[in-house]
């Protein structure tokens, strides 16, 4: 079984060391203080307090022998970038390490860091990406079993008629509604032909409204 450790127990590094105890892991938690080490201390193997930048207090914490040390120092950029290095020069084979900036997390990489992550950088981008979908599909439910989604018309059906056989034979949807130019349709004609920016209502089972969801 992999050991971890996990320095630095901000709220980014509570959480990783307590998902990794909470995965059946073995997990070391370091932090300066002392009362952040407390607060994880009835969730994982083992809580010490130390200063991670010291190589001695590392070694004598049994961090050397580790498989994966998880460097999420908050701001302080130097006690990080010290961090890794003594992790490197004790051996730990796998250091991903918490960068608060790009050239932060390049200075990671050159001293041996496994993989660098940006958790503010990365939860931006899902809450941006999560925005943006909600934009350009909506769903409704009518039952347990049947959905109703409203779509920005993607790209692949652009041109289509919306009479066309594909959005049942391919996705096992059916059209109900569809707004060009800024008013809506409910009865359709084979040369009603979508466009880009057109707003498509389509009904199917829940099952078949989630997986087009998956290809928008």
């Amino acid at each position: 079984m992999e050991t971890f450790a996990v320095i630095g127990l901000g709220k980014f590094g509570f959480h990783v060391a307590k998902g990794l105890a909470q995965q059946g892991l073995s997990v070391i938690a370091v932090d300066v203080d002392e009362e952040q080490v407390r607060e994880i201390n009835e969730f994982v193997q083992d809580a010490v307090i130390l200063d991670s930048t010291d190589m001695r207090a590392l070694r004598e914490a049994g961090i050397g022998s580790v498989d994966v040390a998880v460097v999420s120092i908050g701001e302080n950029i130097e006690a990080s970038i010290l961090t890794v290095m003594a992790l490197k020069e004790l051996g730990v084979e796998t250091v991903v390490a918490k960068a608060i900036t790009t050239v932060h997390g390049q200075i990671l990489s050159k001293l041996g860091a496994a993989k660098v992550i940006y958790p503010e950088m990365e939860s931006a981008k899902k809450i941006v990406k999560k925005m943006v979908k909600n934009m350009h599909y909506e769903t409704i439910d009518l039952s347990i079993t049947m959905k109703i989604a409203k779509l920005t018309v993607p790209s692949f059906w652009v041109g289509t008629s919306i009479l066309s056989p594909i959005f049942e034979s391919e996705f096992e949807v059916k059209p109900i509604a569809y707004k060009h130019q800024g008013i809506w349709y409910t009865s359709f004609e084979k040369d009603d032909i979508l466009e880009k920016g057109d707003i498509l209502v389509v009904l199917g089972n829940s099952g078949h409204i989630e997986a087009l969801s998956k290809k928008i």
